[in-house]
């Protein structure tokens, strides 16, 4: 069937299904907004019939939280993702009694304290949701699809072939109906090879007026001198000829950046790493930190493909390619979901514009775990595998919480985090690298003693990084694991936390922390980067800011970070501040002529953090 309207779409896939229908759709990019808007309009006006949705990762442009947030973002949401970007209309309102909505990964703390999505969160590895999926008895996918702009009847999953092809296949193998429709997005870049699919595979096809919003792109965010830290040490991880997994937001994009920085000015990056060893001696026993250009160059397995692969892609490191047995072609990276900027999607439409095969979206199972008929051909292809992850904290004996806080309430989902950490464990040349910022707040630190709600377990603890050192924690004891992990921890944090352990007789008392680890402080980073302070730019890869909304963006940030002893010596810094040097920020944030008290304040709190 071939549809193009999204409401006669709706007519007939009601017409089909029983009256509760069980709704899956991809988690990100995937999601077909406008019909997914449609269907729920239709259960949300008819209470006797009942839906479920299974998902992951509803994305929603970000919303305001304060006056000051509302006069930065309101201009900026409106230029980046258009006046009239379909949000999803589940996310924004209280469900009514017949619609549930299940997701298995959140957007990042974007539904804490929210009661009904807390309850009604699955938590499953990324890999294990197939077998979720027909655990719940899903009649019905629903699918953002890319149409072939050179084989007739051909379309491609595109974004989404990672739980879309596995649950396709499992559902016919044992012969249960499924619905499968595609909403065609005239943007959407084309991906061929496992990602394309006859028109057969689906049930029906649309192609609507109401598709031709823009892509949900994500924002690039401002990467601290922290965040550069830690990536200058995880590059050195990186060994050439190795296979390289990374995640998403601003950890990943200061390892990409880093390595970036190794393979270009070779000459500079031994010079920083070298003075970084020889003040912090947290690695120099161990012969495992590369620092040479590639010449064989990386190949990319990763479930989420983001800007960083297209970065290393363009500077010639990531080229190592591998025979993919099923498509009998030559690949440097195989993706699960791809999720990125507007310039990362202009970029997947050039590689099919050139034809280029390099690039295979695929299932999410063959990608993040090793069991496939091509076992054997894909342990031996993964070599030198390093797989990059970020966490919220860390325990002293080598646990990692990277989705749920201490008291259950979900941040965002497993993922597949659980997956690629296990398959470090299972190759013998491949590492685990779990990266954290060392402190969450002046307040609080990421290193903590103990947490209830795991992500990792401490039997799969092998790298860690902070800001302040590496610690390889893999076959070690747990007094080893304490003592490597105490040098990462912010300073006004280590007697406390090297008390617990020796309260808890996991820690020598006469053990110390070495002197050079006294130094760990919020200010440390920026002093040790201040030499080279070009080379770590703010946004490394470009900014969708103007150059004042970046200014803001940093200055904002800082505000909101600010306790309320720090905000009042922002305000009177920003009462005696002269507003004409800051003119352009004043205007683009319509306090340049402020009307009231009001305004006033708000205007002396900009000042005094630009």
């Amino acid at each position: 069937m071939h549809f193009e309207s999204v409401d006669c779409t709706v007519d007939w896939i009601l017409k089909q299904l029983p009256r509760e229908v069980v709704m899956a759709t991809p988690l990100g990019l995937g999601k077909p907004n406008p019909l997914i808007n449609a269907i729920y309009r239709r259960f949300k006006n008819d209470n006797t019939r009942e839906l479920r949705i299974f998902t992951a990762l509803s994305l929603a442009v970000p919303h305001a939280v304060g006056e000051m947030q509302s006069r930065f973002l309101k201009p900026f949401v409106a230029r980046h993702w258009g006046e009239n970007y379909p949000e999803l209309e589940y996310l924004n309102e209280p469900l009514p009694p017949n619609i549930r909505l299940h997701e298995f990964y959140l957007q990042a703390g974007k539904s804490l304290r929210r009661s009904t999505t807390q309850r009604d969160y699955i938590s499953v590895n990324y890999t294990h949701v197939t077998s979720a999926i027909l655990d719940q008895g899903v009649n019905l996918i629903v699918q953002m699809i890319a149409q072939s702009p050179r084989r007739p009847g051909f379309y491609s999953l595109s974004c989404n072939p990672d739980l879309t092809l596995d649950v396709v296949e499992a559902y016919r193998k044992l012969g249960h109906k499924l619905m499968v429709v595609g909403m065609v997005h005239p943007e959407l870049p084309y991906c061929a090879l496992d990602a394309e699919v006859p028109a057969d595979f689906f049930s029906a096809v649309v192609d609507p007026p109401e598709a031709k919003h823009k892509l949900f792109a994500l924002p690039r965010q401002p990467v601290s001198a922290a965040d550069y830290m830690i990536g200058l040490q995880a590059s050195l991880l990186i060994e050439d000829g190795g296979t390289l997994q990374i995640g998403i937001g601003a950890l990943g994009e200061a390892l990409v950046h880093c390595t970036l920085l190794r393979h270009q000015n070779n000459a500079l990056y031994r010079e920083i790493t070298g003075r970084l060893l020889a003040a912090r001696p947290f690695a120099r026993q161990h012969e495992r930190l590369h620092d040479s250009t590639f010449a064989t160059g990386l190949y990319g397995t990763s479930e989420m493909v983001m800007d960083g692969f297209m970065h290393l892609h363009r500077a010639g490191i990531l080229k190592r390619e591998i025979y993919d047995l099923d498509e009998k072609v030559r690949c440097y990276l195989h993706g699960a979901f791809y999720l990125g900027s507007n310039e990362f999607y202009a970029w997947l439409r050039e590689l099919d514009a050139k034809g280029d095969r390099g690039f295979c979206m695929t299932r999410v199972s063959r990608v993040n775990d090793l069991y496939d008929p091509h076992e054997m051909a894909i342990r031996r292809q993964r070599v030198k595998a390093r797989f990059f992850n970020s966490c919220m904290s860390a325990t002293l004996l080598g646990g990692a919480a990277s989705d749920t806080n201490e008291d259950g309430q979900v941040v965002s989902g497993v993922g597949g985090q659980y997956n690629f950490v296990a398959m470090a464990h299972e190759l013998p040349d491949a590492f685990s690298v779990l990266m954290l910022r060392s402190t969450k707040s002046r307040t609080r630190s990421n290193f903590i003693w103990g947490h209830g709600q795991l992500t990792i377990p401490r039997h799969l603890r092998d790298v860690v990084i902070s800001e302040y050192g590496m610690a390889f924690l893999k076959n070690r004891s747990d007094e080893q694991v304490i003592q490597a992990q105490l040098v990462l921890v912010d300073k006004q944090f280590q007697f406390d936390l090297q008390a617990k352990a020796v309260a808890n007789l996991k820690l020598s008392p006469q053990w110390k922390i070495p002197k050079w680890a006294e130094s760990n402080t919020s200010k440390w980073s920026e002093g040790f980067l201040a030499e080279w302070q070009s080379h770590f730019p703010a946004f490394p890869f470009g900014s969708d800011f103007t150059s004042v909304e970046e200014r803001l963006a940093l200055a904002l940030t800082r505000l909101k970070r600010a306790g309320k002893a720090e905000l009042f010596k922002i305000f009177w810094r920003g009462i005696a501040c002269d507003p004409v040097p800051h003119r352009e920020l004043l205007e683009r944030m319509r306090l340049n002529a402020p009307g009231n008290l009001h305004e006033r304040g708000l205007r002396a709190l900009l000042l005094g953090v630009v």
